[in-house]
């Protein structure tokens, strides 16, 4: 066997388990129905960028350029319909299947009529690396996903 090919195939197996960790926010049924959409990504080179230029703020409080440092994405995701029933709760589960997984945990659940929020916390070794909120609306839905070492 090459050695490049072995060399390929070990990069991938490597890779793929980090990129499985990531929680995927495709929520097409929804996007597809809701009359507008936004759509925030802040990506590990934004936030390293931004980790550097509050790096050399003095008048930056230590703790949040230690917090902007550990993290690797924070995404949000915000669906508004012109009518309430315009989505059902079904469209949700691409997400909600993926915070059911393990390593994942319900730190709130806050379910009212045509109102439910949840927040659900990702630890590995004792440290906290996923933060995900859902909140539905009759009218709008928003999903918060913040990945990294959140301490």
């Amino acid at each position: 066997m090459k050695p490049i090919p072995v060399v390929a195939l070990l990069l991938t197996a490597a890779v793929v388990p980090l990129a499985a960790q990531s929680l995927q926010l495709s929520l097409d049924n929804v996007a597809s129905k809701a009359k507008s959409s936004s759509d925030i990504s802040v990506p590990l080179p934004m936030l390293q960028m931004a980790s550097g230029f509050l790096s050399k703020d003095k008048s930056m409080d230590p703790q949040v350029q230690k917090l902007i440092a550990g993290l690797k994405n924070i995404s949000v995701k915000k669906y508004s319909f012109d009518e309430e029933g315009q989505y059902r709760a079904e469209d949700l589960l691409p997400v909600r299947d993926q915070l059911r997984a393990a390593g994942w945990g319900v730190l709130i659940g806050k379910h009212e009529k045509g109102d439910n929020t949840d927040i659900w916390a990702k630890s590995e070794g004792g440290l906290m690396t996923g933060i995900a909120i859902m909140k539905a609306e009759p009218k709008q839905v928003t999903v918060i996903y913040i990945e990294g070492a959140i301490d």
